[in-house]
């Protein structure tokens, strides 16, 4: 009787990629957490970079501004060399219309869009020993009731600690207009004393569809922010030179926040 081993090797083959002209990218994600002021925001500049790389090139010297409808004016200040621009004043109010403005390197982008609601994450979490498809996952579920007087969207953000990015979903209303909704969440590597934080996004459908894009480009819903194969398009206008479009999305969303601990 004859016996075979087989013994697989691999070995990491990095292809020498050209590298595109590098395209700005701005993270203007206004969170307004739920029983906060929320006048501290952050908008970040970068650049996009060679595929192997791991780090992206801060923007320094841009100006950002963001307006409401009455025309104040809320001023991003970078914090120097790093590309993280802060407002210590901002004044979230929902269903508020703002507008983004930056300048940069001669060219200027805007964006507007609304700050929208979300329901509070209800305390009735419950957990599942034997969750998951294959029933050998430790699951959660999270409940929210979703507003029957209006089309919503949400964004849902689950991290835990053996997953080094949050895992995302987007949600609509449409089979749960004005219902009580569960969110199911589950991972086999759970265990007792693991912290879990749950964060849920009121958005807006155009960003709905926009992130949809975003995870199906990217292939991978552990990280959805990593290298894509596709442009995918956000809100944000070059007014300058169309053809020069940025990367990212101005979105503004009030957030419901709610930590569990695996029993």
């Amino acid at each position: 009787m004859a016996g075979f081993t087989l013994i697989s090797c691999e070995k990491v083959i990095e292809v020498d990629l050209e590298t595109a002209e590098p395209k700005l990218v701005i993270d203007a994600s206004i969170d307004w957490v739920k029983n906060t002021s929320g006048n501290v925001q952050k908008i970040k500049l970068s650049t996009t970079t060679a595929y192997y790389s791991n780090e992206f090139p801060p923007v320094s010297g841009a100006s950002v501004t963001v307006n409401n409808s009455s025309n104040t004016v809320f001023n991003f200040i970078e914090n120097p060399g790093t590309g993280e621009y802060i407002c210590n004043n901002f004044q979230p109010v929902i269903g508020e219309t703002y507008t983004l403005k930056i300048v940069v390197n001669g060219e200027t982008y805007s964006a507007t869009e609304k700050l929208i609601n979300v329901p509070n994450i209800e305390n009735n979490i419950e957990q599942n020993n034997e969750g998951g498809i294959a029933g050998d996952e430790v699951e959660i579920i999270y409940y929210y009731h979703d507003d029957g007087a209006q089309e919503n969207y949400y964004l849902n953000r689950v991290t835990i600690p053996e997953i080094a990015f949050p895992q995302y979903r987007v949600e609509n209303d449409e089979n749960n207009q004005g219902n009580l909704t569960p969110i199911f969440f589950s991972n086999k590597d759970l265990k007792a004393g693991d912290a879990v934080d749950i964060k849920l996004y009121g958005i807006s459908k155009r960003y709905y569809d926009y992130f949809k894009k975003i995870l199906s480009a990217s292939g991978n819903n552990d990280n959805p922010f990593s290298t894509i194969p596709t442009a995918v398009r956000g809100n944000i206008i070059n007014q300058s030179n169309s053809n020069n479009f940025p990367f990212g999305y101005f979105r503004l969303s009030e957030v419901a926040v709610k930590n569990y601990t695996i029993q």
